[in-house]
C-alpha cells in the first residue's frame, strides 16, 4: 500500500484517480482549493488538504510521508479574459508542486501533460500516421494558450527529470467517461451531441480513451515508469475524426448525427465574433477560437510505448463513449 498525494484530485481525470487508488488499497492525500466542487469524489475516502499551487513551502509538508505525487492540477480553458493566472497555475504551479515533492522525498512524481505537447500526425501517400512520444510539438502548432503553458511545465517536469528527481510524464489524449462533472470540453462535445445543440461540426479528429484507463495508466507510471520519460495515454483504435465518432453516438442514443460539416475559415470568423462579444460581457463564448485552432488537426496518437512499457489497459472507445453518456443521463445534464 501506497500513500498517494494528488493534486487536482476534484477534476475529471483527478477524480477517478481517486477512485482507482482506493480501489487498490492505497491512501490519498487530495490537495483541494476552498469550494472545490467534490461530486466526482463521491464516495471516494481521501484525506483533505485544502490549499493552492501558490505555497511550495505548505505543500512540501504536506507530501511529507507520501511515496507517490501525482499533479494533476492544471487550468483548462480555452477562453479567458486574462490567461496570466492560467500560466502561473500551469507552469509556475508545476514547479512548487513538483519541487516539493523532490523536498518531501516522494519516490515517485507524476506529471500529468497534455498530448498537446506531443508532435502532430505526419501525412504519408494520403493519409495521416499517428505519432508517439519521439515526435516533439513545433512552436507553431502550440497555438492556444492552454497549449503553450502546458508546453512550458512539461519544460518544467523534464528539467527536473534531467538533474535527478524521478518524475514520469503522462500526456492523455481524449478522455471519456464517468465523473465528467464540468464538463471538460472533450466532454461536452458529447454532451451537446446527446442534448442536440450541435447543428455543425468540424472536419477534426480525436483519440479517444476511457478515461478509467488514463487514471489506470497514471498508477501504472507510478509502478513502473521511467523517469524522465513520456507516455501518451490514449487507445491503439481511437483515432476517429469527427464524423466516425458521431456515427459511433447516433448508433448508442439513436439521435441523429449533425450532417452540415463547416470550412475551418468559416468557424474562426464565428470564433471571433464570439469572442469580441465575450469581451465585453466577460461570458465564455461558445465558439472560443481556441477550439477552432486546435480543430485545424487531427489529434491522431500512438499509445503503443505506455501498452508495451506500462501495461495501458485498452478499453473500447465505444464503451468510453456509451458509459459517458449514460455518466451524463445519470447526474441531469441531458435534457429531457
Amino acid at each position: 500500500m501506497m500513500k498517494c498525494f494528488v493534486t487536482g484530485a476534484s477534476g475529471f481525470i483527478g477524480s477517478n484517480l481517486v477512485q482507482e487508488l482506493n480501489r487498490r488499497g492505497h491512501r490519498v492525500k487530495a490537495l483541494l482549493r476552498p469550494g472545490a466542487d467534490l461530486r466526482g469524489l463521491a464516495g471516494a475516502e481521501f484525506e483533505r488538504v485544502t490549499g493552492d499551487l501558490g505555497d511550495r513551502q505548505k505543500l512540501t509538508e504536506a507530501m511529507r510521508g507520501c511515496d507517490w505525487c501525482f499533479h494533476l492540477a492544471a487550468s483548462y480553458h480555452l477562453w479567458l479574459r486574462d490567461y496570466a493566472p492560467m500560466y502561473a497555475a500551469n507552469v509556475d504551479g508545476t514547479r512548487h508542486v513538483l519541487e516539493a515533492a523532490v523536498a518531501a522525498g516522494c519516490s515517485r512524481i507524476i506529471h500529468t501533460s497534455t498530448v498537446g505537447c506531443i508532435g502532430l500526425p505526419r501525412a504519408n501517400n494520403g493519409s495521416l500516421v499517428p505519432t508517439d512520444e519521439t515526435a516533439w510539438a513545433a512552436e507553431a502548432h502550440l497555438n492556444t494558450h492552454y497549449k503553450r503553458s502546458k508546453w512550458r511545465a512539461e519544460q518544467v517536469a523534464l528539467e527536473l527529470a534531467q538533474r535527478g528527481a524521478p518524475v514520469v510524464i503522462v500526456n492523455p489524449s481524449a478522455p471519456v467517461g464517468p465523473r465528467d462533472v464540468r464538463p471538460t470540453p472533450t466532454g461536452k462535445v458529447i454532451l451537446d451531441f446527446v442534448n442536440r445543440a450541435m447543428p455543425a461540426y468540424l472536419d477534426t479528429g480525436l483519440n479517444w480513451v476511457h478515461v478509467r484507463d488514463v487514471a489506470v495508466g497514471h498508477i501504472l507510471a507510478a509502478e513502473r515508469g521511467v523517469p524522465g520519460e513520456r507516455y501518451i495515454l490514449g487507445h491503439a483504435e481511437g483515432n476517429w475524426t469527427l464524423a466516425e465518432t458521431f456515427a459511433v453516438l447516433a448508433e448508442l442514443t439513436g439521435l441523429a448525427a449533425p450532417r452540415l460539416c463547416l470550412p475551418h475559415w468559416f468557424a474562426k470568423v464565428i470564433a471571433r465574433v464570439n469572442e469580441a462579444g465575450s469581451a465585453i460581457t466577460g461570458r465564455a463564448p461558445r465558439a472560443p477560437l481556441a477550439g477552432v485552432r486546435t480543430a485545424e488537426h487531427k489529434m491522431f496518437f500512438n499509445p503503443a510505448k505506455a501498452i508495451r512499457e506500462l501495461g495501458l489497459p485498452q478499453t473500447s472507445p465505444r464503451t468510453a463513449l456509451a458509459d459517458a453518456v449514460e455518466w451524463f443521463r445519470a447526474n441531469g445534464n441531458v435534457r429531457r
